[in-house]
């Protein structure tokens, strides 16, 4: 597909991917995709995600649920970093159980949380491990996005 080798990927075959809420312009997360899910997003009209900690693809939600669907898909003027324009299913994005990944906000020298837990991520997951503050990299299986969680 001639619109895939127009992306300028890194030597890994990746290119960096921010997801943004449609109706409020919030940037939810920040991901990874290779050539596989940008064609299965465009295909499907939801976020896949490449993972950069267990070397596969995934669909966003396919653990949680919190499937984003895809309104738009955008290419930067250097060709090198996608933005999707997502419609954000459960309002969670995070795997912390957070509406977005940036929820920590530098103040005074220091990363203070400055976003609530909407949803304990413990009842989304499974898993006891997930609540803590922050998760340092921690991943729920099958949900993360490529570098961090969600």
């Amino acid at each position: 597909m001639k619109w895939l080798d127009a992306v300028n990927w890194n030597p890994d075959g990746l290119v960096p991917v921010i997801a943004q809420e449609g109706d409020t312009g919030t940037v939810l997360t920040q991901a990874w995709m290779n050539r596989e899910a940008l064609e299965r997003t465009a295909t499907t009209l939801e976020a896949h995600y490449w993972s950069r900690s267990r070397r596969r693809l995934w669909r966003k939600g396919e653990a949680s649920g919190h499937v984003q669907k895809v309104r738009e898909i955008r290419l930067d003027c250097d060709n090198d970093a996608i933005l999707l324009i997502v419609e954000q299913t459960g309002g969670i994005a995070c795997h912390t159980g957070r509406h977005r990944c940036f929820f920590q906000r530098l103040e005074d020298g220091a990363w203070r949380v400055v976003e609530p837990v909407l949803k304990d991520p413990q009842s989304i997951y499974g898993k006891s491990d997930h609540g803590k503050e922050p998760l340092k990299g921690r991943r729920p299986a099958g949900d993360d996005h490529g570098t961090g969680n969600g």
